[in-house]
């Protein structure tokens, strides 16, 4: 490729610049299980990468409150029709697309009475009183930096998840992309400010975060794969040609529909820190994605700059 055609990178967080697979996948199958068993008394199968990566490719769960939220439905219901849960839930996701939630909750409300269930866990729409939400934060977050973010107190006293992040993004790497892109590099991720600052600590200081998006600290309706933070981080840069690197089909999504909303946007999909990379690279490769890496790290050499 050449490294002309772009004149900005703006970058999604997980799976790309850290890898997640030890803090927010296992928080997704804390929450859950604690969730079923504090409201439905129901013992919990393990919600592992194949259930995690399953209802991700349906384009509708970049957010991984909403990905709990619909496990725990599912394996609710799954309880309530008495069917084998690892089966059922798989059974949910095939009925999964990208409306997410919306599209678990239709399936699931036409074959099984899940309203005592989504009574006790609400609605997504209000974060700081909803539940899942809650327990999920406080696991990640962990005591003290939760305390920070929401002025309340955990009921957790272990580690927050967010400790095992690992950080693949280095000062090299941005130091070889900001000689060639300057200022503009910037972040469209469903993470909030804070919480991406406490793994990246100053390679932050890197970016435009000025035009970049956090989505986390922003309303619901503006998450993956609405293109519109994405086209805000383009206009505020004045770029024209923008490679987009992510992780996920929503990340595809997003910059796809940017493009088609006027706003040149390359996407680069990221396979390696996926628990299956084989199955990914194939997801994106049926998708005819231009451009799939196993690293950030590849970026320098695929755009020429080493």
């Amino acid at each position: 490729m050449n490294n002309q055609k772009f004149d900005s990178i703006i970058f999604d967080c997980d799976g790309v610049l850290v890898d997640i697979t030890q803090s927010y996948d296992k928080t997704i199958d804390k929450t859950c299980r604690y969730i079923l068993k504090e409201f439905a008394g129901i013992d919990s199968i393990i919600i592992d990468h194949k259930i995690i990566d399953g209802f991700k490719a349906s384009g509708g769960f970049n957010d991984e409150v909403d990905l709990t939220y619909a496990a725990a439905l599912s394996l609710y219901a799954s309880n309530k029709l008495n069917k084998e849960p690892s089966e059922f839930i798989y059974e949910v996701i095939s009925n999964a697309d990208k409306t997410g939630i919306r599209s678990v909750q239709s399936y699931l409300e036409s074959v099984c009475d899940i309203s005592e269930f989504l009574s006790k866990l609400g609605s997504l729409d209000d974060r700081h009183n909803n539940p899942v939400y809650s327990v999920f934060d406080q696991l990640f977050f962990g005591p003290e930096l939760y305390e920070k973010l929401f002025e309340k107190q955990s009921k957790f006293s272990e580690e927050g998840m967010i400790s095992n992040d690992k950080v693949i993004l280095s000062r090299s790497l941005l130091e070889t992309l900001q000689k060639e892109f300057g200022k503009k590099l910037a972040v469209v991720t469903g993470r909030g400010i804070e919480s991406i600052r406490y793994s990246l600590k100053d390679m932050l200081n890197y970016f435009d975060t000025k035009s970049s998006a956090f989505l986390e600290d922003e309303p619901r309706e503006l998450a993956k794969p609405n293109p519109a933070a994405l086209i805000r981080a383009i206009q505020s840069m004045e770029s024209k040609n923008c490679l987009y690197v992510g992780d996920s089909m929503e990340d595809y999504m997003m910059a796809k529909d940017a493009t088609q909303a006027g706003y040149s946007t390359t996407f680069c999909a990221i396979v390696g820190t996926s628990t299956n990379p084989k199955d990914r690279r194939n997801l994106f490769a049926d998708s005819s994605v231009d451009l799939i890496l196993e690293s950030i790290n590849d970026i320098p050499k695929v755009l020429n700059l080493v």
